[in-house]
């Protein structure tokens, strides 16, 4: 089969727009709202971690509701505008699952007993990525690649840069988290 240059510049330009479609799908969708606001509690949470211990963990739990409010609220909003009718059993699935994860998270902690909460963050986040990881490659792969970074990170800042490993996961992971989310939202 002969193609002609003119066929060919034809196929490629079909190319280029499935592409830049694709791109602007994931602009619109969920993984940069789900970064932007992630990385946000992370900056926030860390960088208090690192400076204001003694009020940290209240904080965190206000973060955590804040985010855990706008992720179910997005949830919903994304969950009106997708036709899917199998899109509230896999919600479900999605929902029981992070459930799941975070029992077992909790079980490793119990049973690993860390010593510091150093340890005990490393642990919470090599959850939460294993748990991007799986859901990226279950449902929706432009979720998977940004969670190796996160966890690179923190594994340089646990095992290298202990004295400021809080402030390395806020700046970097959370502060990294926003830029991403902001970028692909502005250039894709």
């Amino acid at each position: 089969m002969n193609i002609s240059p003119t066929e060919a510049e034809e196929i490629l330009a079909d190319i280029q727009r499935m592409e830049q479609k694709t791109r602007h799908a994931i602009a619109s969708g969920g993984t940069t709202i789900t970064l932007i606001v992630t990385g946000a509690v992370w900056l926030i949470g860390f960088v208090c971690t690192q400076f204001l211990p003694e009020i940290s963990p209240y904080v965190w739990i206000g973060l955590s509701i804040l985010g855990s409010i706008l992720g179910t609220l997005w949830g919903f909003r994304m969950g009106q505008r997708v036709r899917n009718p199998e899109f509230g059993a896999t919600a479900k699935r999605a929902t029981i699952f992070w459930l799941l994860l975070v029992f077992y998270c909790i079980a490793a902690i119990a049973i690993a007993r860390p010593t510091d909460g150093k340890q005990v963050t490393t642990f919470i986040i090599l959850f939460i990525m294993i748990g991007q990881l799986s859901m990226g490659l279950l449902i929706s792969f432009s979720a998977v690649w940004w969670a190796l970074p996160i966890t690179a990170l923190a594994l340089v800042g646990y095992f290298f840069l202990p004295s400021i490993f809080y402030l390395w996961m806020g700046v970097l992971g959370g502060g990294g988290m926003i830029a991403f989310g902001l970028y692909i939202r502005r250039r894709w």
